[in-house]
């Protein structure tokens, strides 16, 4: 445990040093057009896949990406760490991500969100935020672009019982867009809530797409299914693949606030 104490602490280092070198690195990408700091924005994230394989010895396995189809999208995936922010967004081929408005307001990283496109919303505002979401999604996507939404809202501790919300079933019956569903066992290696970071596999698994047109009751369903399903058993491999390496598995279930 000390050496892993030892290299969460050097990656935690490099990880916000090096993301102010790339946001000054950036800054030439605000006279280009939105794709020239996209592709900064994918390097960025395929750095830190690199720098936390390197120090922490986390490797990461993508399972299913010849599901995705191309155009349009919306990509529901579990939401168990900081990783997947990063990581899908190098992913995809036209990512846009929907978060909490505030985000925006951060000088320079908040000023690169809104160059890319992404959507701020307020969570206090209710229904009538998700239908301004449902349009300026809309807007995005005919635009030919993927919207990544984490349909449970936050991130969730390994173990928690699901908590989807309806937000991304009024989206895709809006958009009529096929939706890919994306389970992952990143809160393993990446526990929300500590610095610590764990040796092993990050595995993201996209799942079989739900066509366009489904009920919402039924699209919510085999939503949540589809996901619980795929995010438990990618987790009880990597919870057999850390106790072999090191003798136990990094993180137990939470206590929910």
């Amino acid at each position: 445990m000390i050496l892993i104490f030892l290299r969460s602490l050097v990656f935690n280092v490099l990880f916000y040093l090096t993301m102010a070198i790339w946001i000054i690195a950036a800054l030439p990408t605000f006279a280009m057009p939105r794709a020239a700091l996209v592709g900064m924005a994918k390097a960025w994230g395929r750095w830190n896949i690199w720098l936390m394989r390197v120090i922490c010895g986390t490797r990461v396995r993508i399972l299913g990406a010849g599901r995705i189809p191309k155009g349009p999208l919306i990509i529901a995936a579990k939401h168990q760490s900081m990783w997947e922010t990063f990581a899908l967004f190098s992913l995809i081929d036209q990512p846009i991500f929907i978060l909490k408005r505030e985000l925006k307001w951060i000088p320079f990283f908040g000023w690169y969100l809104a160059k890319t496109g992404m959507i701020g919303i307020d969570r206090k505002a209710g229904i009538r935020s998700l239908k301004m979401l449902a349009r300026m999604t809309q807007e995005q996507m005919r635009l030919g672009r993927q919207l990544v939404i984490f349909p449970e809202g936050t991130r969730r501790p390994i173990g928690a019982p699901p908590a989807y919300k309806s937000g991304v079933a009024m989206i895709y019956a809006e958009a009529k867009v096929p939706c890919v569903p994306v389970a992952l066992n990143s809160g393993l290696c990446w526990p929300r809530r500590t610095f610590l970071r764990y040796p092993g596999t990050i595995s993201v698994e996209f799942l079989d797409p739900l066509p366009p047109g489904l009920r919402r009751d039924e699209f919510m369903s085999r939503l949540a299914a589809s996901i619980e399903g795929a995010t438990t058993a990618l987790v009880e491999a990597e919870q057999r693949e850390q106790a072999r390496l090191f003798g136990r598995v990094s993180d137990m279930p939470e206590r929910e606030d």
